[in-house]
């Protein structure tokens, strides 16, 4: 097994980071690690030849800038005066990477720990953020900087909320949800405070203030609609509620992408900006790189993901519906297929697919054009 995602500890260094093969030694550590129930993994078989994918922001970019964020955030109340130059060489590092790595679709990421959640979490915002903007193709570099200044400093109202209330394991009290709901307007005050030290003041504030009203006028806390939300904002809020969702929390369990991508456009009308949610579903991998797929042509492991074909990734076909083994792997290029989407059931947990798996020899090639003819798509090469 190789690790696929970098783990942090609570110091906000890397305990141990993607590719990292695992050894028993490393496992006993791992399971001694507070509040860390699970990890994903590659296979290290070779025969697969599957490998981590490349992150959008570069592991040490990443680090730095949580690192940067805690010391910002927790001075902010000290007789030590927050950093803000610091703050903006840091979105510096994070854009460099998104623009000079942008290829690289967002994969998982991290995995971080509960109380250490809420600097890694802007970080990832503002890295989301900027890549969804910078595919709005629309932005110059100074606009860029602002918004992802604006999404590394949305969540800064929870300054104001007690830890004991963020990280309640149970169901909040009708006080403590309205007080968590004052954390944008709260944070619109701090950053207000800080307004001569900060760029473009006004659009971070606004991006505080608003990341949480939704296109329909249902959201808070000044109930916006559309119109009237600044489009940083709206873009921020694709980003905050999709690392949310794909992250753990003491109350919550972590979403996998295509369960998230599901409740971000199917559950949640009204919610969002539709262009923007799919172009950021354009370049977030929906499957990624080693998800285990139920299919209409039998059990496959994805190869790879593209960006605008994230729906219709490149599968490996390696059992039939049965759970037999074949002989040897197929690959099929969903994006290729008629309905290729349709063709996806279901996402399965490792464990699942080795309760069945059987060896068999079943011919691949015979048993992909038999099956894809019965159930009536066909193959075609990509536009």
């Amino acid at each position: 097994m190789v690790l696929a995602q970098t783990i942090y500890n609570n110091n906000e260094g890397s305990a141990l980071t993607r590719g990292t093969a695992l050894t028993a030694r490393y496992i006993d550590h791992l399971r001694k690690m507070d509040g860390l129930t699970s990890v994903t993994v590659m296979s290290a078989n070779g025969c697969l030849d599957i490998l981590p994918p490349p992150d959008i922001v570069q592991d040490a970019t990443r680090a730095a800038a949580v690192n940067c964020v805690q010391s910002f955030y927790t001075r902010l109340d000290s007789i030590t005066p927050a950093d803000t130059k610091q703050l903006e060489r840091t979105i510096d590092m994070l854009l460099d990477d998104v623009m000079n790595r942008g290829e690289n679709l967002v994969q998982l990421t991290d995995i971080r720990m509960y109380d250490s959640y809420t600097f890694a979490h802007c970080v990832n915002v503002a890295i989301l953020s900027a890549m969804l903007g910078m595919l709005c193709e629309k932005y110059s570099y100074n606009e860029l900087k602002t918004l992802t200044l604006g999404a590394i400093l949305h969540d800064i109202g929870k300054m104001d909320i007690p830890p004991a209330v963020l990280n309640k394991r149970e169901r909040l009290t009708d006080e403590e949800f309205q007080l968590v709901r004052k954390h944008a307007a709260f944070g619109a005050r701090r950053i207000r405070s800080l307004a001569d030290k900060l760029p473009h003041a006004n659009l971070v504030e606004a991006i505080a203030y608003s990341h949480h009203e939704h296109v329909d006028g249902r959201g808070y806390p000044r109930h916006l609609n559309a119109k009237s939300i600044h489009p940083f904002a709206k873009i921020t809020a694709i980003a905050d509620v999709y690392d949310a969702l794909t992250n753990e929390r003491p109350y919550k369990r972590a979403y996998a992408p295509h369960l998230a991508y599901k409740i971000m456009t199917s559950l949640s009308e009204g919610q969002f900006d539709l262009d923007l949610l799919r172009l950021f579903f354009d370049n977030v991998a929906i499957y990624p790189i080693g998800t285990v797929l139920k299919t209409r042509l039998g059990y496959a492991v994805v190869l790879r993901s593209a960006f605008r074909h994230t729906r219709t990734p490149l599968i490996r076909v390696f059992a039939d519906r049965g759970g037999h083994r074949m002989s040897h792997y197929a690959d099929l290029d969903l994006s290729c297929v008629s309905n290729g989407a349709s063709m996806i059931e279901s996402v399965l947990q490792t464990n699942e697919v080795l309760h069945f798996i059987q060896d068999t020899n079943i011919n691949p090639d015979t048993y992909l054009s038999e099956n894809m003819k019965n159930i009536g798509v066909h193959q075609s090469k990509r536009a």
